[in-house]
Order: structure tokens, then sequence, then C-alpha cells
């Protein structure tokens, strides 16, 4: 950014881990956040704010670790109970409406809003200080969910005030997932990063599995003593905004410090956001990278949030049995995906990471095919489980590839696009396959969206950009851990050299 001071780092702390990019649209409703020293002023400083990789150039930040883990810790009770209510919302617009066209519109009131604040959410990120953005927002979400609860409480159930509240939770995730994500490199060990990152995920992924167990009780209790009304979701609001008052609770208490002061900044908002945009344009590694994260977000993510309504439909036991089979589907969703970040956290941490991306991207549209021909519900059940198994091989080496080769001082406004893509591409996904659901089987457009895929993600690596962009990746990888500045620079220098 031109024109701009950068803080002085030394007082940093508290690492706040990304969210978990998950392809399932019901975890993907709001963003979930994933040493010492007050709240620190910006100084006078102007020496970049990089991430630090552990060089004699730049320590590590202090007490790093111990922060990460109280902030985890806070933000897993938060996690917990944004879970409970995405399930739950889910699982009673599914059952009882079954119909394709209420899941699109789900989907556009979950997604858009995020697309549309994230325009902006990037600048803040940038801007002002992101454990504050990541705690306003928290309060927000917590605020709406309450306002629903008492108006249900007197009788107002109407299916409207749903996606009103979903859209208000959409929008809290387009300010939180850019602070929460730009806030890592802030303060963690470069080397450290994609460690970071992938046990995150596991731990997201290991309330993925208690969450939907708890919701699937939860509900079948409070659905049977209000005759499965919209009622039912009353306590499990309730239980949302306590989590949310304690990981806000938590997360105070953590020293953040701001990277620079809107008042140092002698450029506008819209300036900052002009800058973003072109930043991305003429970035060639970031603009493929987005390309082919708005691939699977068209193809494999709108297409999988039609899997509990096939499951209803396809394989139907009952509305009580059919909360249950729900959230065994959720269950072996996200103990794959669990396995899966302890896998890529211990494993695979050295691997290519363009690598695991373009391997996870095909084995997205394999899957796919699989869920549409499953014709077993245990089938079913399996295939899902290994969809929830590449999670990790894709999210969490596309989040460490940006954090590893964008300037921190952008970071904020590429992880805010990167926000947009997610939450436009899909509710536009959504608007085809939704209505399609109504027409034709949810398991031949299952089928479709996986070939699809094959074809798509390989003519993304085969054309001429995709080769160059992972040509840069894998040499900016040899660079990260050593200079973490240097990568950056790396790979928009071997992008500069393989278009001349």
């Amino acid at each position: 950014m031109t024109g701009a001071r950068e803080h002085d780092e030394t007082d940093a702390s508290a690492p706040a881990p990304p969210p978990e990019a998950s392809p399932r649209g019901a975890t993907a409703l709001r963003g979930a956040a994933l040493g010492g020293g007050s709240d620190a002023t910006p100084g006078d400083d102007p020496a970049p704010a990089v991430a630090s990789g552990g060089t004699d150039e730049t320590p590590d930040p202090p007490h790093w670790l111990r922060n990460v883990v109280l902030f985890l810790s806070g933000q897993t009770v938060t996690l917990f109970g944004s879970m409970l209510v995405q399930y739950a919302v889910f699982w009673y617009l599914t059952i009882t409406y079954q119909s394709g066209l209420v899941m699109t519109l789900a989907a556009i009131f979950g997604f858009l809003p995020q697309a549309i604040v994230s325009i902006f959410g990037g600048v803040w990120a940038d801007r002002h200080n992101r454990k504050y953005l990541i705690m306003g927002a928290d309060a927000a979400i917590a605020v709406t969910t309450l306002a629903l609860a008492v108006i249900m409480i007197n009788g107002y159930d109407a299916v409207w005030l749903i996606f009103a509240t979903m859209a208000i939770r959409s929008m809290g995730a387009g300010i939180q997932m850019p602070a929460v994500s730009a806030l890592i490199p802030q303060i963690v060990p470069t080397r450290n990063l994609i460690r970071v990152n992938g046990i995150n995920g596991s731990i997201q992924s290991a309330m993925m599995l208690l969450a939907p167990a708890a919701a699937g009780g939860l509900y079948a209790w409070a659905s049977a003593a209000s005759d499965g009304t919209a009622a039912s979701l009353i306590p499990i609001f309730f239980i949302d905004v306590v989590t949310a008052v304690i990981g806000i609770g938590i997360l105070a208490f953590i020293p953040v410090s701001t990277i620079r002061r809107a008042a140092d900044t002698q450029t506008g908002y819209f300036a900052d956001l002009v800058d973003g945009v072109r930043y991305i344009v003429h970035h060639a590694f970031v603009r493929w990278l987005l390309v082919l994260f708005a691939i699977i977000f068209l193809l494999t993510v709108a297409p999988s949030n039609l899997t509990p309504l096939m499951l209803v439909r396809s394989f139907p036991a009952g509305e009580s049995q059919d909360v249950v089979n729900l959230a065994v589907l959720e269950i072996a969703f996200s103990v794959g995906m669990m396995l899966g970040g302890i896998l890529v956290a211990s494993f695979f941490a050295k691997r290519s990471r363009v690598g695991l991306i373009v391997v996870s991207s095909l084995v997205f549209g394999a899957l796919s095919i699989g869920l549409g021909l499953s014709s077993n519900i245990w089938v079913f059940f399996g295939f899902m489980f290994l969809v929830g198994l590449a999670v990790p091989f894709f999210s969490t080496p596309s989040m460490t590839l940006l954090q590893e080769t964008v300037e921190p001082e952008r970071q904020g406004r590429v992880f805010g696009f990167v926000g947009i893509v997610m939450a436009v591409a899909m509710p536009v996904g959504m608007v085809v396959f939704g209505p399609l659901a109504d027409v034709m089987p949810i398991e031949v457009l299952l089928i479709a969206a996986g070939v699809m895929t094959f074809i798509v993600v390989g003519l993304a690596v085969w054309l001429p950009a995709g080769q160059r962009a992972i040509a840069a990746a894998r040499r900016a990888a040899t660079v990260a851990t050593e200079d973490p500045a240097a990568a950056a620079a790396v790979v928009e220098a071997e992008m500069q050299t393989k278009d001349s």
C-alpha cells in the first residue's frame, strides 16, 4: 500500500489460524476463526510486518505458541455453538421443505452477503486491529441470533426470518474471515504455518465430529417437544449466544497489535480496494489460485450441498431417523476431515503445496461421481468420509501458499477476495444445481459435476498459465522457510520470467 507506514511487530502476539476452507456449505455459513505484551499502538518504525521464520534476521514472536493455544481454545468454543446452529438450521430446511429451491435460497442468503462485505473486509483487515474485527463480527452474529430466538419465542417463525439471520451471519463472516486469515502470518513463524493450519483444521474437524452428534440429539429432542416446528431451533440459538460470549471474552485478553493505523495512511478505502484489485489482476499466481478456488466451489461445493437432500429423498427413513442419518452423514465427513488434517500436519507438511492442491481437486471430482453412483446408504456415508479426508489436502496448502507468497500488508485484501470467490461461487453454483435438483435426480447432478471437475481442473493445470503458476509455487516453497520475505518476490520474478 503506497504511502502506508507499517507497524513494528515486537509486541505482536496471539496468532489466529484461519478457518478450514471446507467444501461443505453447512459449515461455511459463518467464517470460524481458526508472546506477551499489551495491545500495542503503531510505532514509528517502518520495518515491514513479516511473519517470522525463525531466521537470525527476524526472531520468533514472543509467546506465540502459548497464545495459539489460548486463542484456539476460545475460538473452538465459539465454533461449537456456530456449528450447532448451522447443522440444525440446514437440517430443518432440508427435512421441512425437501426442496432444491429452498436450498438455493439458503445458499444465496448464506453466502452472497459475505461476498459483498468481503470487498471491504479485506481492506479493514489491513487497516485496523484484526482482533477487534473478529470480536465485533462474533458479537454481531450473537446479537442477531439472540434476536431471532426471542422473536420465535413470541410465535413468529416465518422462513424469511431464518434467511435474514443467515444473511447477517454471512456478513459477519465477510469481516471475520480475512481478518483471521491475515492475522496468522503476522505472528506465527513461517516455518510453522502449514503445521499450525493443519493442526487448526484437525481441531475444527474434531469439533465437526462432536457438533453434529450434539446437534442431532438437541434437535431431535427439541423437534419432538415442538412437533417439528421452527421453535425446535430456539434452544440451539441460545447455546450459540453463550458460546460466542465465552469466545469473545477469551479473545479480549489476548494482545494483538495493529499492523498500521488508518490515521497513518494517506490513501482512502477506495484507493486501498483498487490497489488490492490491481494487485490480484496483475499477480498471475494469485489469480490462478483464485480461479481454481472458484472451480472447486462451483463444481464441488454446490453439488455436495445437495447430498443431505439426496439422503432424505433417496434413503427416506421417517423424520426422526432422517435426523439421525443426517447427523451420521456430517459425522462421516467430519471424521474424514479430522484425519485429513492430521495427515497434512504430520506427514505431508513438506510435500509440494501446489501438488497437493491439484491432486485433491481431481479427487473431489472422482468422489462426486462416487456419491452419485451410491446405491447403499453406508456406501454413501463412506464416500462422504473420503470427501472430508480430501478437504485439508486442498484447503491447508491453499491458505499456506497465499500466506507465503503475498506481502503481509496486502494479505487482508487478498484473503478478502478469497472470501468473495468462495461466497460468490457457492450460490452461483446452487442457482444452477438447486433448481435442477427439483426436476432431475441429484445423483445425475453429482456425476455430471464430477466429470466437469476432471475436465476443468485438467485444463487449469495443462494451460500455460497453470504451468507457470505451478513452477513459481514450487520455487517459492524452496525459499519460504529460509527467507519469508523473499517468497513473494520469487513468485513474481518467476511469473515475469516465464511470461518474457
